[in-house]
């Protein structure tokens, strides 16, 4: 049995990924003030992993559906343009088979841009590091980022977005739900801990608030 899961945490303020207070500016904080007022920009944040359950293996391409998953994200993606560290590139599963841990993947509506990859990377040794500052610059931008970040047997993937496209994501991935491949949707609100996390390998039939299963007859 092999379980996909998508996390979702919506409504982030943007400002979370900027620098503190505490390291601006005179003139910045004065702008942050006078902005106070201003309605507060947001983001979305994904967070697509796998296990293969009975072997109790976690990662996305431990799932024998990594490629069809890869595919049917790209899905979402067309008509944006893909960059990594080496450029331009042009398939989405290609790119992202082809990044390291803790490098990323830009998908921008622009033809012609210049990001700064080498301070945008994570540590590969963790997932944590998002919060700088460069980030939220690439966000207001209107582009997606994808992370691939470290899972115990292989990688997952980590995605940003000022835009919700939740909506977008469901519809890809609900096609490839059938009885050997079960798919949850969860509330990374809800999901407090790492057991909460696990929670396929413990109380898979009736998962924690939060996680919802999607079927086939599922709709939004």
């Amino acid at each position: 049995m092999d379980i996909l899961k998508l996390f979702f945490n919506h409504d982030q303020r943007l400002d979370k990924l900027a620098k503190r207070n505490a390291n601006k500016t005179k003139d910045e904080v004065e702008a942050t003030l006078s902005d106070f007022m201003k309605p507060e920009p947001t983001f979305s944040k994904f967070y697509i992993t796998g296990t293969r359950l009975e072997e109790e293996r976690f990662g996305l391409n431990t799932l024998k559906k990594e490629a069809q998953i890869l595919d049917q994200l790209g899905k979402v993606f067309q008509g944006r343009k893909l960059y990594t560290h080496d450029g331009l590139t042009q398939d989405f599963g290609k790119s992202i088979q082809a990044l390291e841990i803790g490098q990323l993947l830009i998908l921008s509506e622009s033809d012609k841009e210049e990001f700064d990859f080498e301070n945008l990377a994570i540590d590969e040794e963790s997932n944590v590091g998002h919060r700088k500052e460069q980030l939220s610059e690439v966000l207001k931008t209107g582009a997606y980022v994808i992370y691939k970040e470290q899972a115990h047997h292989g990688y997952d993937l980590h995605l940003f977005s000022m835009e919700n496209i939740y909506p977008a994501l469901f519809d890809a991935l609900k096609p490839l739900v059938d009885d050997e491949f079960r798919f949850f949707s969860i509330n990374s609100k809800r999901m407090g801990s790492e057991r909460h996390f696990y929670f396929e390998t413990w109380t898979l039939d009736n998962p924690p608030h939060g996680a919802e299963e999607v079927l086939t007859e599922t709709v939004l």
